[in-house]
């Protein structure tokens, strides 16, 4: 296989990579953000802000419920927009798509499901096989 006997992508290959990375990055920013205006303020501006005796408890839990939903989820989103902004560093070292475990490169269709991926799928299974992250 031709990506065997490579030590690192090409940078026509690495721009490819690039485009996919800031398409997610921005998919997910607008994501991010959706879900911090959620936790901030509710999502809505209604009587609900103002009047919390037309609200029941069964409201107040729900609501608190998709607040902390919203808080979880926003968390994830962080961190998925800093490993993508760690993608694009890789990119612009020249290093993205190798393993750091195995120095391998990380197959082209794992990367374009995965982009942020700095691990093969074979160096993944061994770190969760020895209890290694």
């Amino acid at each position: 296989m031709e990506e065997d006997l490579k030590t690192r992508y090409s940078d026509a290959e690495l721009e490819e990579f690039k485009a996919i990375i800031l398409e997610k990055l921005e998919a997910a920013k607008a994501e991010y953000n959706t879900l911090r205006e959620v936790v901030m303020h509710g999502g809505n501006n209604d009587i609900e802000d103002t009047s919390p005796s037309f609200r029941t408890v069964e409201d107040d839990g729900a609501n608190q419920l998709s607040k902390e939903e919203a808080s979880n989820l926003a968390q994830r989103q962080y961190k998925f927009i800093k490993n993508l902004e760690a993608a694009l560093v890789r990119i612009e070292n020249k290093t993205y798509g190798i393993c750091r475990v195995t120095g391998k490169l990380i197959p082209k269709e794992r990367l374009r499901l995965v982009p942020h991926a700095t691990l093969t799928v074979e160096a993944k299974e061994m770190l969760a096989k020895s209890g290694k992250n």
